[in-house]
């Protein structure tokens, strides 16, 4: 279920928006279980007298938590404030007395039955009015688009069908993305072990360093013997070095071998004559192999490196077909609140949308009025913006057409309420909607690879050299270099978060400062201009469809 994008605003700013009469001792007891059943370790027990201690209380617990989500799981508690009539012409004229506070909502309400008119143009005649009013109510946003249909209805069964052809093309495309994940883990790990040799030959040629240098000589004899020496089987140097009665018994030759630092220095060793010829032939070879080894595991490094790059952007493309598909099929899941109104064997279907517009405020215009002081424009003040939030929940009868597609007529239930926002507050409210959206996913699948992704990307980063790269055009980048991610993305795309939202959540703080005294002069200024247009709003649609206005 959706969150009410109402609660959620008064959830936000609880202070101003949630009601704060004060409850019986019943329902204060009931509340406080519903509480502490929210959060398991709460650090004293909440200390409540009504709704708005309530709120303020669960956000303040979860920000502690480090929770995402502090003001969705605060909206479960939220009760609107109870709103009443405003004289515009008398409130605008007295701003120090805060009545945009005292009385912040104006709310509107009626039901309006479509049957002989398209729900589509109830929609798009109110959205068209916002968008184009934008002095009044800026650029028009959409919160929710959710539908439901009647499981014996046959747009229930259409849309069905399209949501499945959706997920079966995107899980096609994810399946060969991700036989393609498996080659790039085993190129990772093959190339971490080429690096490692790699690493071994580099401090060998250190000249700065002789015992750092000699140690990886020691390092590479002891390789040679281990990988190379060792498949001559019985006439390998480890062998012949075993002492036995049936054994050759060359048992100084792995020391001396180890030993040696070059054909000369055999000679002088105090050795019999066949371990001298067979050391001199031995170290002929190692040094044949120190020196081709070197050149062909560099050679190897590069030719995997360039495979490795070549999936990784194979892996890129794939996660970019996908996304159509997997963000069409949410679209088409019936998220929508099933009601009463629903019937299985009905021809129905319910439709949940909000709109939402947010103006501007400037004080500026009431300082030239000589409504404010001086004092209220400065840089070092944050900005408060009248919202108008429109919610619809249609109930509809689809009607198809001949040439395809549906024609939808009914009830429509709209909703107009009005709100005053800062900032930052406009900031969490796009960031709990967004979560909201994702979380039911992320949830599934965060948990289980968001580790995996962030030493993958490492890797990545590391073995293709673009660590560096990506630091010095980190403003640049557009695209993340590592396939996992971009497959990941898929899903973060669809939900509206990056692969990081989690973890941004947590770092970012979701803690609103209270309001300024000259602040809340503010608030009640773009509260009742939001009020004004709210009431605007809800007369033009009347009038549009003949009704009596006030």
């Amino acid at each position: 279920m959706a969150v009410e994008p109402q609660k959620l605003i008064a959830a936000i700013s609880a202070d101003t928006y949630c009601d704060d009469k004060n409850l019986t001792g019943d329902e204060i007891s009931e509340l406080k279980e519903k509480l502490t059943n929210l959060i398991e370790k709460p650090s004293e027990a909440p200390k409540i007298k009504n709704r708005k201690d309530a709120v303020k209380w669960v956000v303040k617990e979860e920000l502690k938590l480090k929770e995402p989500d502090p003001y969705l799981k605060a909206t479960d508690f939220v009760k609107l404030k109870e709103f009443d009539f405003m004289d515009f012409d008398e409130v605008i004229k007295t701003p120090f007395k805060e009545l945009g506070i005292k009385n912040p909502i104006e709310q509107h309400t009626l039901s309006y039955d479509t049957s002989g008119q398209a729900l589509e143009q109830v929609y798009y005649w109110l959205h068209d009015y916002l968008q184009t009013n934008k002095e009044d109510y800026g650029n028009v946003e959409k919160l929710l688009d959710n539908f439901i249909s009647a499981p014996g209805s046959a747009h229930f069964s259409e849309m069905g069908m399209k949501a499945a052809k959706m997920q079966e093309e995107g899980m096609k495309i994810l399946g060969v993305a991700n036989q393609l994940i498996k080659s790039i883990l085993n190129i990772v790990y093959d190339m971490k072990e080429f690096k490692l040799r790699l690493d071994i030959y580099k401090d060998y040629h250190d000249e700065k360093d002789k015992n750092k240098s000699e140690a990886s000589y020691l390092s590479l004899k002891q390789i040679w013997l281990d990988q190379v020496d060792i498949k001559r089987g019985n006439s390998s140097i480890k062998a012949l070095a075993v002492s036995g009665a049936n054994a050759p018994n060359f048992v100084l030759l792995i020391d001396a071998f180890m030993a040696v630092k070059s054909l000369q220095e055999i000679q002088k060793m105090d050795l019999n004559e066949r371990v001298k010829r067979l050391l001199e032939q031995r170290f002929s070879e190692f040094e044949r192999w120190l020196k081709e080894s070197e050149r062909e595991l560099k050679k190897r490094y590069e030719i995997e490196k360039l495979y490795l790059k070549s999936q990784v952007n194979t892996v890129k493309l794939y996660a970019r077909w996908a996304k159509p598909y997997l963000k069409a099929a949410a679209q088409l899941e019936q998220r929508a609140t099933a009601t009463s109104s629903l019937v299985t064997a009905f021809n129905t279907s319910l439709f949940e949308l909000t709109l939402l517009g947010m103006g501007e405020y400037d004080p500026i215009k009431d300082y030239k009025k000589g409504e404010l002081p001086k004092v209220f424009i400065g840089k070092n003040k944050r900005k408060y913006v009248p919202v108008v939030l429109v919610e619809l929940k249609f109930r509809s009868i689809p009607e198809r057409f001949q040439q395809g597609g549906y024609g939808f007529r009914g009830k429509a239930d709209i909703t107009f309420t009005s709100f005053a926002l800062n900032a930052e507050e406009r900031e969490v409210l796009k960031n709990q909607l967004d979560w909201d959206d994702f979380k039911d996913v992320y949830t599934i699948i965060g948990g289980a690879t968001e580790e995996g992704l962030g030493q993958l990307q490492t890797d990545l980063d590391e073995l293709l050299g673009e660590k560096e790269e990506k630091e010095e055009k980190k403003k640049e980048s557009s695209e993340d270099t590592n396939a996992f991610a971009a497959l990941f993305s898929i899903f973060t795309d669809v939900f509206k978060k990056s692969a990081e939202a989690k973890k941004e959540a947590k770092e970012k703080t979701l803690a609103i400062a209270p309001d300024s005294n000259i602040e809340r002069i503010m608030r009640s200024q773009a509260g009742i201009l939001a009020r004004f247009r709210c009431s605007k709003l809800y007369g033009a649609f009347k009038k549009l469809n003949n009704s009596p206005t006030i």
